[in-house]
């Protein structure tokens, strides 16, 4: 008789997740605790930490750079908007229903800098162009950088004739916690998964923009997750591809290997559904929120950059302090825990496939009775642009290469992690002309209107 669990874990991960589970328990107890606390509580907690920190700090100096300044007025934006406005850029919100009832948040920029659109909301004639984040994200990270020149879409919208940027957001997170059928405090209306983003939102979104465009295609530029998205997508929607023009992949993700953490790996893969037991079945690490109010930014940064090294060996070197302490305001935005349990399963069985609904299949000594169905990947026919960086440890390139159809396209950024390719100090150079080349190859009727050079702002 096979007991449920005990026959699949070690003892090593028997003390890891006893010592998760208790974690998770304080964790819980102490969001709870400081849910009920009033603002100026809140607030003491902030300075008290903001002292200690200064009074180790060795570094600290009285006086704030522009640098600084700019860093901190990113940092306190309140949403895409203000980051918007900070830099000139007039934004436009939409919003897309789902065919199964999500109302997901779209931002656009439609002009150049300083410029406003006279008639919201219709089209510009300009070729559209769309990003997608990814995991525990929102739109906000594509402009939350302390240098617009290293802002992709604020680049996109200064280039040449310009490009039409949309940016979009996953059910759940900041911009689209609503639904017309769920209650966003239910189980149900966190029940999805990466087979929802494929199925629905992606291709929804498109449509939508294409509508209000009154265009024939777009590109797509998705980052991570929002890569993953869009692999599925494009794989089990045969029209979606030519409504796509060109795919350009940043930090690419299909079938990860794992985690760092050996503890933490071989117990997700063990058994992924481990997630539900520490997190329920609604949004995973919804706190996160509430540490970054208590702890003084410098010390939020610090935390954040332990956990990646933790998790990922991610030395984040790439990314300067500033930008750290700009970004990592606006990096976490509510997911599923199923979504997490999602990515788990595909490392677990080194394949890139739909959710797996059948709990009891993992670890069964005599094999799965079926194979849950894999998104056919190399089915995709819009051009494919993948950008890596040969440090990042959630890419497996070669992997990726065998389930992509060969007219996919390469380029390796050396050096770079899986963060740098958003936030890094070089994007200017190594990223942003890479993506600006690929359109015009694919997604530009007259390619000699693109500038020779990339704007260099200044405030």
């Amino acid at each position: 008789m096979v007991v449920p669990l005990i026959g699949r874990l070690k003892g090593h991960e028997y003390t890891a997740l006893v010592g998760g589970f208790f974690f998770l328990v304080f964790e819980t107890a102490i969001s709870f605790i400081i849910m009920l606390l009033p603002i100026p509580i809140i607030q003491w907690f902030y300075d008290r930490s903001r002292t200690l920190f200064h009074r180790f700090s060795e570094n600290h100096s009285k006086g704030k750079s522009k640098a600084e300044d700019v860093a901190d007025a990113i940092r306190m934006a309140k949403d895409f908007g203000e980051l918007c406005q900070y830099w000139g850029y007039t934004h436009e919100e939409h919003v897309v229903l789902t065919k199964d009832g999500y109302l997901l948040g779209l931002h656009r920029l439609p002009t150049r800098r300083g410029q406003r659109k006279r008639s919201p909301g219709t089209s510009t004639g300009k070729p559209v162009v769309y990003l997608h984040h990814g995991l525990l994200m929102n739109s906000e990270v594509w402009v939350c950088l302390t240098n617009a020149e290293r802002c992709l879409p604020f680049v996109l919208a200064e280039q040449g004739a310009c490009f039409d940027v949309w940016m979009g957001n996953n059910r759940g997170n900041k911009y689209s916690k609503k639904s017309v059928h769920h209650d966003p405090n239910s189980v149900k209306f966190w029940n999805y998964s990466l087979d929802d983003f494929a199925w629905h939102d992606i291709p929804d979104s498109i449509q939508y923009i294409l509508d209000i465009t009154n265009s024939s295609s777009l590109s797509y530029v998705g980052f991570s997750q929002g890569t993953a998205q869009a692999f599925a997508a494009l794989s089990i929607h045969p029209h979606l591809n030519e409504k796509v023009n060109v795919f350009i992949a940043l930090a690419p993700a299909m079938s990860p290997a794992g985690l760092a953490a050996p503890l933490v790996d071989g117990l997700m893969k063990a058994s992924p559904t481990l997630m539900y037991l520490f997190f329920g079945r609604r949004a995973i690490l919804s706190s996160a929120t509430t540490w970054q109010a208590i702890l003084y930014p410098p010390i939020f940064t610090s935390v954040i950059d332990t956990s990646l090294r933790f998790l990922f060996n991610w030395d984040s070197q790439n990314i300067s302090y500033l930008q750290k302490i700009a970004a990592y305001a606006h990096l976490y935005s509510l997911a599923s825990v199923k979504s997490v349990v999602h990515w788990f399963q595909i490392m677990r069985e080194g394949a890139f496939q739909m959710y797996d609904d059948d709990v009891s299949a993992f670890g069964s000594p005599v094999g799965r009775a079926y194979r849950p169905a894999r998104f056919p990947t190399k089915n995709i026919v819009t051009p494919i642009v993948l950008l890596y960086g040969d440090r990042d440890s959630l890419v497996d390139i070669k992997m990726m290469l065998k389930e992509l159809p060969d007219h996919t396209t390469v380029t390796r950024l050396d050096g770079y992690e899986h963060l740098d390719i958003l936030w890094g100090k070089d994007v200017d150079k190594d990223v942003i002309p890479e993506v600006v080349n690929a359109l015009k190859v694919h997604a530009c009727e007259n390619p000699d209107k693109f500038k020779d050079g990339l704007k260099v702002y200044e405030r």
